[in-house]
């Protein structure tokens, strides 16, 4: 066995361990809290809502857009929809499990594979907000286009070479981009997901100092099958003069040494082109590495501040036709003499669609004219919008199923076959539940929103609860506490949300705002509470540590519909109507979540779960029939040449 290797120091980097995918909790931490963003040179509202300081200023007045360049991207939104429904056949790409050649080439002519990229560049140069616009209209004709085109610019090539690459590697691969060629990200591993510290791909300098060569293999690579550039994430080992760590690199798809060894196959987006790719001593010019040595983390983690609002546009658009089908069917279906959606069973599923969609929707709207204005933060904004509008889609797919019954359960082929109009409900259920585990699982979001969150109190009193801290450290952060905590503690005990005339100018919708002041005030000293009580202890707290978040969601959410709804007043009054529905649920789910707080059975979950592991109730497993244990959960790869037939697809040139 190779000699234990040193822990990655404050930057991430370090050699690879002995035994790759073998590291401590500790390390682990390290490296992904080097990879934050820790500076908040800018305003954030999410981060003073979490704070107790309910700073609405920052989102009101609503966001506007240019006039001029909205109306470029209007004519833009009007031939790709056109394009979308005459040209693409989003049930054959279901039932083949492919999107054809000739969309991929009718996309390129529109310029879709550009629509982040800058116009100097030849791309579109859209805005956030039509680019999301523009991910809704193609994900609700069929998913796998949405993904397409959303893993190739929000995550892929464009995105991190926008925002860190040089002058010449935008110019470089940026036209390509524009013209059609399609990119992927390439950071999952068979056994490295949210942990970043076990990476085992490595990229060895050359002799000769011209580049790299890159070793290892990939796991659900998005776009990986079809993509002619690529992103990978690979660990430089560190020496002497070499800072190392892990680092992104542009890797041309055809390169010498790379396997596109399978195609992965999932229980929804049946046409996304997913692999496992292996790279066998690939060289890669030192010219494409993005950013530096050792950044990549942090080059992915700051790409995904506003890449993952590509998912949530989605999560809106499945809500938008969800709303759709839930609508008619309710009207036009009558049992016990009645429509059904006159039943009161019926209804309140209705009000939920209804109500949440347009939550999602302002959520979604005001990030994106956050991140287009580009003066405030959006990294907690951006994250709380993903991860609700993944959840809550997902709870509009599986009521709009028992809204339609029978009809919800079945495929929209046999719905077809016997002359009924083939709503593929149960379709998108399978498509949606991916969205609660790409670009960050929930329970991962829960974590990463969650340490944001306490970020301006572990600033201040972080090495009070370091045990690697010494004493004159925790000294120091004694008093800087102490000098924090005086000025803020106060600020959470009174606040406008008292006053009963507080946000008069929102009409009847002030009240649900003087609501969302005095609850983020309570889930401050909640937060500082539990930390006074836990300290060192509490990020094993992710029981409490979520519903922490989700409290901060909703009450995002609810701040976000209040003002879109005034904003929108004299266009669409009846939104007032849905915003005050939205708020009313959402308070029920606020108040449900704080006394989940502290009333809870998080501690007896957790005991019982280790007995569960140790095989004490074993037996009630058994009477069934399991899976075979004859293969490891998680296959186990070996460097070296791949001995799999290639099943890369390349997309002929366009007649």
């Amino acid at each position: 066995m190779d000699d234990p290797q040193p822990p990655p120091g404050a930057d991430g980097a370090g050699p690879l361990p002995a035994e790759a995918g073998q590291v401590s909790e500790k390390e682990a931490r390290q490296v992904a809290e080097a990879a934050r963003e820790s500076a908040w040179d800018r305003p954030s509202f999410g981060r003073e809502l979490f704070l107790g300081r309910f700073q609405l200023d920052l989102i009101n007045p609503w966001p506007r857009l240019d006039p001029a360049e909205a109306a470029r991207a209007e004519e833009f939104l009007t031939a790709f929809g056109a394009y979308l429904d005459s040209e693409v056949d989003g049930a054959a790409i279901e039932r083949d499990a492919r999107i054809p050649d000739e969309v991929f080439h009718g996309l390129a002519r529109l310029g879709a594979f550009g629509m982040k990229i800058d116009r100097k560049h030849g791309g579109l140069g859209l805005s956030n907000l039509h680019y999301c616009r523009a991910l809704m209209r193609a994900g609700s004709v069929n998913p796998s286009i949405g993904a397409l085109l959303s893993a190739h610019q929000s995550i892929g090539v464009p995105q991190p070479l926008k925002m860190f690459g040089t002058p010449e590697q935008k110019e470089s691969f940026l036209p390509r981009l524009a013209a059609g060629e399609v990119s992927a990200f390439l950071l999952t591993e068979p056994d490295v997901g949210s942990d970043p510290a076990r990476l085992a791909t490595t990229a060895e300098p050359t002799e000769d100092g011209t580049g790299y060569r890159l070793n290892g293999v990939k796991l659900w690579a998005t776009n990986g099958t079809v993509a002619t550039l690529l992103v990978v994430m690979a660990r430089v080992p560190a020496a002497e003069g070499r800072r190392g760590g892990i680092t992104a690199f542009v890797v041309e798809g055809d390169s010498e040494g790379i396997t596109v060894e399978r195609r992965n196959a999932f229980i929804g987006l049946r046409g996304l082109e997913n692999s496992l790719t292996r790279f066998h001593d690939v060289f890669v010019p030192k010219e494409n590495v993005i950013g530096g040595e050792g950044k990549g983390l942090k080059i992915a983690l700051t790409t995904l501040n506003t890449g993952r609002l590509s998912l949530p546009a989605m999560c809106v658009g499945a809500g938008k036709w969800a709303l759709n089908v839930a609508r008619e069917w309710a009207a036009d279906r009558v049992q016990w003499g009645r429509p059904v959606g006159e039943h009161e069973a019926v209804a309140k599923k209705l009000a939920f669609i209804a109500a949440t969609t347009y939550g999602m929707e302002s959520m979604l709207d005001l990030c994106c004219l956050l991140a287009d204005d580009d003066r405030n933060d959006i990294r907690i904004e951006a994250a709380l919008v993903k991860l609700y509008a993944s959840e809550m889609a997902w709870k509009i797919a599986d009521e709009l199923i028992q809204i339609r019954g029978g009809r919800g359960y079945e495929t929209a082929d046999s719905l077809a076959a016997r002359g009924e109009r083939p709503a593929a409900v149960e379709q998108l259920l399978r498509d949606l539940r991916i969205n609660r585990i790409f670009e960050g699982s929930t329970e991962i979001m829960h974590l990463l929103i969650a340490r944001e969150a306490v970020d301006a109190h572990l600033s201040v009193a972080g090495d009070i609860i370091d045990p690697d801290a010494g004493l004159g450290r925790k000294a120091k952060a004694g008093a800087r506490a102490g000098v924090f905590y005086a000025k803020w503690l106060p600020t959470l005990a009174v606040g406008k949300g008292q006053a009963p005339g507080a946000y008069h100018e929102f009409g009847p919708l002030a009240g649900h705002l003087r609501h969302v002041e005095r609850a983020s005030r309570k889930l401050a000293r909640s937060t500082f509470y539990a930390m006074s009580r836990w300290q060192g202890k509490m990020e094993r707290k992710q029981a409490f540590l979520g519903r922490v978040v989700d409290i901060g969601a909703e009450l995002f959410a609810m701040s976000a519909v209040c003002v879109r709804a005034v904003a929108e007043r004299a266009e669409h009054p009846e939104n007032l109507e849905l915003a005050d529905l939205f708020c009313r649920q959402a308070r029920l789910r606020v108040d449900e979540l704080f006394t989940g707080l502290w009333s809870n059975t998080d501690a007896v979950d957790v005991a019982a779960a280790k007995r569960i592991i140790a095989g004490r109730y074993a037996s009630i497993e058994e009477g069934v029939v399991t899976p075979p244990a004859d293969q490891p959960w998680v296959a186990r790869w070996q460097p070296g040449p791949s001995t799999a037939q290639d099943v890369r697809r390349r997309i002929p040139p366009a007649p």
